[in-house]
């Protein structure tokens, strides 16, 4: 187990001390909401991610930026891979973005501070009631403006590039708020804290072009899954080595 958590291992000692600041920095700046905004929070945290991204000697390479609209808000779907998956996002997407975490990992350093300053939320993988609570939270706040990632696999195992199965369920608040849904392949993800490997590694985010509402509302939840799915697949088959 420890050996192929090795990359995290390390990243997480070189950024000790780092962190612990970083922690009650951002302990500080909850407990003063009328003086942070929430892009002063968003900034930190992508400060904070670059900095683990740095130490765990990632390089991520984006293409598609210009598939993001620059005024709304809209749901990103990602494929699942590892530990910097959501990290991979954040350290780029300039807008304010939130997130949904499974709630095993939600209480971890760093995560807990980090979680509530981008106003993400855990969600239960165990407990239907919970995860019906938390996506109707979720519709109400992209109806109100957020931009949200979600990764409709739900979990991650030794997958690596492989896609697995897309849930239909967690498609029906983008559907209801009636927002752009955005596809999004990661490649090579989960090597940059997963693994044994202190290697320099290379990953790709590919932000794909929009699915507006106009053109799923027609759709079922997994008719809308299935083309999510398929268009992370192609990016996948032509840009992963």
């Amino acid at each position: 187990m420890y050996k192929s958590m090795l990359r995290l291992i390390v990243m997480a000692l070189r950024s000790f001390f780092f962190l612990i600041y970083e922690i009650n920095k951002c302990n500080y700046m909850m407990k003063r909401p009328e003086k942070y905004s929430e892009l002063d929070k968003y900034r930190e945290v992508q400060k904070i991610v670059d900095k683990m991204r740095k130490n765990s000697r990632t390089t991520t390479k984006v293409y598609g930026k210009e598939n993001l609209p620059e005024t709304g808000n809209y749901v990103m779907y990602a494929n699942h891979q590892g530990h910097y998956d959501g990290l991979g996002i954040v350290c780029n997407h300039d807008r304010p973005l939130t997130i949904i975490i499974d709630s095993k990992r939600e209480h971890q350093m760093i995560v807990r501070q980090m979680l509530p300053m981008v106003g993400g939320h855990g969600i239960n993988l165990k407990d239907a009631r919970q995860q019906m609570k938390t996506m109707m939270t979720v519709t109400r706040e992209l109806k109100e403006g957020k931009i949200y990632l979600l990764f409709p696999e739900g979990k991650y195992g030794d997958n690596k590039n492989t896609l697995q199965d897309f849930k239909a369920g967690v498609f029906k608040c983008a559907m209801d708020a009636k927002v752009p849904v955005i596809p999004v392949a990661l490649i090579d993800s989960y090597k940059a804290m997963d693994g044994n490997s202190l290697r320099k590694v290379t990953t790709q985010v590919h932000y794909l072009k929009p699915i507006p509402y106009e053109e799923y509302k027609d759709m079922k939840k997994t008719e809308l899954a299935e083309l999510t799915k398929s268009r992370i697949q192609e990016a996948i088959n032509e840009y992963a080595k």
